[in-house]
């Protein structure tokens, strides 16, 4: 396991993988907890998905060991997660992430899929690269830290378009995601209820998808139609998009529940 794991560098256990095999994924990220418990300092995966986020913190909080997630800013949706020795208070700034900024002109335009292409391009894995963060004129992306100077020294464009590579990056972070505003009313707080109203169906659909494996809550497939939807839950429906439950707590003069959501767009 040593070779692949380090206190400022080296791989992942996770990857490029998704959860297919939890089995496998839980024991390395208990090794990975073995390996900082036996060299007194911290370790640090690649950058995980949403899905592999909450299946690390199952088996860390099992573990009871101290951990934090972190992907270079507060609302990053890929994380790394560090694995810190029993004493030490978890800290944001000796994480292996670099922030990458890509300028180019304002008339031109450049996609998330061309940055992505182009870092792969460059024989960087997918693991190594966090959010990609984009707007007029700038290209904010985040990476593992052994990758930051060999992307700055070779990359110039980004399909087709010329860009200019620095380290670091300015405040604000371009807005990671533009989202539709969603506001209804629903019979209950119940998952088919709230997916039902979210994916435009009627409940009996919505409870076909649940039970077809179609509905996830913060990244995590649920089968159970009386499942309590909460504050805060990032709800996805296959096919139809991904929301996040903003407010459920007030009810009108017919006993209805007001659900606020967005939509990503």
């Amino acid at each position: 396991m040593s070779d692949h794991y380090s206190n400022d560098s080296g791989g992942s256990p996770a990857g490029d993988r998704h959860v297919t095999d939890i089995r496998f994924f839980n024991a390395m990220l208990e090794d990975a907890a073995e390996l900082c418990d036996r060299r007194n300092r911290p370790v640090f995966t690649d950058f995980l998905t949403e899905a592999e986020q909450t299946a690390a913190q199952s088996v860390m909080n099992r573990l009871h060991a101290n951990y934090l997630l972190w992907g270079g800013f507060d609302d990053a949706e890929r994380r790394m997660l560090g694995v810190f020795p029993p004493y030490d208070e978890p800290d944001r700034e000796i994480f292996p992430i670099d922030g990458v900024t890509a300028s180019f002109r304002e008339a031109d335009s450049v996609e998330h899929r061309s940055v992505l292409g182009t870092l792969m391009a460059q024989g960087i894995e997918r693991a190594c690269v966090g959010d990609i963060l984009i707007e007029s004129g700038r290209c904010v992306f985040f990476c593992r830290r052994t990758v930051t100077r060999a992307l700055v020294a070779d990359v110039s464009k980004i399909g087709g378009v010329g860009v200019k590579l620095s380290e670091g990056f300015d405040e604000p972070l371009p807005a990671a995601h533009s989202f539709k505003e969603i506001s209804t009313t629903i019979a209950s707080a119940r998952l088919d209820c709230v997916t039902a109203a979210l994916a435009g169906v009627g409940r009996g659909r919505a409870g076909e998808l649940i039970t077809a494996g179609e509905v996830m809550i913060d990244s995590v497939i649920c089968k159970k139609v009386s499942q309590t939807v909460c504050e805060g839950d990032k709800l996805t429906v296959r096919g139809t998009g991904k929301f996040i439950i903003d407010d459920l707590g007030n009810v009108t003069r017919k006993g209805r529940l007001i659900l606020s959501a967005r939509k990503y767009v």
